[in-house]
This record gives C-alpha cells, sequence and structure tokens, in this order.
C-alpha cells in the first residue's frame, strides 16, 4: 500500500473543502479516507482542513496543528487523529539507543501539546476528541 499520494473520493459532496487536494501520508489516514467516503452515517468528512494553534514545549513558541479528520455524524462531530500505537504512549529508554529516546521525547511532547489543544478545541465546541491507532484501523472496513 501506498504511504503518501492523493485520494479521490467517490462520494464528493460528502468531503468539506477542496476535493481535488485530499493528501493521505500513511497507509492508515488512507485505509481510513476510504472508510469515511463509503460509510452511510458519515455526513461530511475532511481531511487537516482544521487548523488549532498550540504552544510547543520544545521551542515555547505558537504552532499550528493540523488533526488528521473531521467527522459528521447524525450522533455529533469528531477530530480524529491517526497514529501508530507506540506513539501515543510515552517513549521509553533503551539505554542503547538515546538519540531515538531523545529524538522520541521531542515528538512525544510536540504530539501531547498538540492533543491537549485539540481536546480544549473539541470541548469548547461540543465535539469528541479521538486518538485511533492500528489497533482500530485493521477492524475497519
Amino acid at each position: 500500500m501506498a504511504y503518501k499520494g492523493k485520494f479521490r473520493p467517490q462520494n464528493r459532496d460528502k468531503y468539506k473543502g477542496d476535493t481535488s487536494d485530499i493528501r493521505y501520508r500513511s497507509g492508515w489516514e488512507l485505509k481510513f479516507m476510504k472508510y469515511l467516503d463509503r460509510q452511510p452515517e458519515v455526513l461530511r468528512w475532511s481531511s487537516e482542513e482544521i487548523i488549532i494553534p498550540y504552544k510547543s514545549p520544545i521551542d515555547g513558541k505558537w504552532h499550528r496543528y493540523f488533526p488528521d479528520f473531521w467527522v459528521k455524524t447524525a450522533k455529533g462531530e469528531t477530530l480524529i487523529e491517526i497514529k501508530p500505537k507506540k506513539q501515543t504512549k510515552p517513549p521509553k529508554l533503551n539505554p542503547k539507543h538515546k538519540r531515538r529516546y531523545l529524538k522520541e521525547v521531542k515528538t512525544w511532547g510536540i504530539n501531547e501539546a498538540k492533543w491537549k489543544a485539540a481536546e480544549i478545541v473539541c470541548e469548547k465546541r461540543g465535539w469528541k476528541w479521538q486518538i485511533l491507532t492500528e489497533d482500530t484501523l485493521n477492524n475497519t472496513k
């Protein structure tokens, strides 16, 4: 499966945004896009169309976060981030791989800041916030 590319929805009217420029950055994102496109309960959806400001714990500056998906159903709206399960937990120190560990700590800190900002936005708007991993996506048809 390709890891990067453009997605062409069959149900273009369900997509909120530019249907000629829907990009996926992983096979899991592509799989989820296909799922959203064909599910009748999904009324509208978008990919990386929402912008959430967050303050990075690494440089102390404000940055912009684009959650992977916004999904609207009759039950409400949800922001969704797709991540490998490994990246949804704080990294564990491996003395043999200190450089990798430092990079993972940095990534974790940034992700945690992004996700906290997303939770706040969702709370204010009455939306749900969800992080999906391969465990969930492998069960998606």
